[in-house]
Parts: structure tokens; C-alpha cells; sequence
């Protein structure tokens, strides 16, 4: 482990969203890894209905359909078990600053006033190896030999990093 990560908190994150803007798009999966001093502590994953419809695109890319969402819980419904996993953490997710702005967001929406660390594996990945031209997680996968069972799947994405 990083030393200066050495007996902190961090929530391993990874979202699926409707589109790219957090400021209009939502979150519909979220997977969650919570690590404390070196250890896994908690996990938890949910599909999260949207206010709006799936774009064919994201089904696509992530194989979740609308039908999946119908029986999901709203993020009003898992915002504090959230909140409880991500309190006091480093949040640790691939490009922090798109979950990381989703996650923020969705808790705007409901009046919930929520900051938190952030740990950029991008950018981590860039300041391990600056030679390599590629930091995608596709990248990441296969320059260390990971196992991803469900790529595009918010828990799957969380546990590779």
C-alpha cells in the first residue's frame, strides 16, 4: 500500500450513469468497496432507478435494461447507506472527477450536503507509468493481467481497482 494512504479510509467507487453530465444525467448502479486500515470492511452494490428512461446506448454499453430499473430503489432510498459508506473515506474510483460529480450531485438533488477526498486512478495510473500512452481501465486490465467479470458493471468496475 501507498504510505500516505497507510491507515486511511477509502471507498473503492465505480457508477453507471445515464449519460455524461452529472448535472442532468443520474446515477442508475453504484458498486462500493469500503477499506479500513488494509482491510475490506464493507461492500455494496444497487441498481438505482432514473427519473427518466434509459438511452439505448447505455443499455448497450453496460447490458442493463429498463426493465432492470422498474423494481430498483431510488437514490432517495440508498442515499444514507451510501452516505454511511462513503463518509470519512478517500473516495478511489477510474476518472473520479465524472463519479465523484455524480455521486455530489445526486445528493444536491435531495438537499443532502456531501464532500469527500478524492483519489484519481487516471491520474495515478499516469504518475505510475508515464511512459505508458493509455490509462483507461480497459488499459489497466490488461497491462496487469486483472480479471473483470461484468466490464461496465459499477461493482465489477469498483473491485478491479
Amino acid at each position: 500500500m501507498l504510505k500516505s494512504l497507510q491507515g486511511r479510509t477509502l471507498a473503492i467507487v465505480d457508477t453507471e450513469t445515464t449519460g455524461t453530465s452529472p448535472n442532468y444525467n443520474q446515477i442508475i448502479e453504484i458498486g462500493i468497496l469500503r477499506i479500513e486500515d488494509g482491510v475490506l470492511v464493507d461492500t455494496y452494490k444497487t441498481l438505482i432507478k432514473p427519473a427518466r428512461p434509459l438511452p439505448d446506448v447505455i443499455t448497450s454499453l453496460t447490458g442493463i435494461s429498463n426493465a432492470e430499473l422498474d423494481d430498483a430503489p431510488s437514490f432517495d432510498e440508498v442515499a444514507l447507506r451510501v452516505r454511511e459508506l462513503l463518509t470519512g473515506a478517500v473516495v478511489v474510483a477510474h476518472n473520479a472527477r465524472f463519479d465523484y460529480g455524480f455521486i455530489k450531485n445526486e445528493f444536491r438533488r435531495l438537499g443532502i450536503p456531501f464532500n469527500a477526498k478524492t483519489l484519481c486512478t487516471v491520474k495515478l495510473s499516469r504518475a505510475l507509468y508515464p511512459k505508458s500512452p493509455h490509462h483507461s481501465l480497459d488499459d489497466l486490465i490488461q497491462r496487469h493481467g486483472f480479471q473483470c467479470e461484468s466490464r461496465h458493471r459499477a461493482f465489477d468496475d469498483a473491485k478491479v481497482l
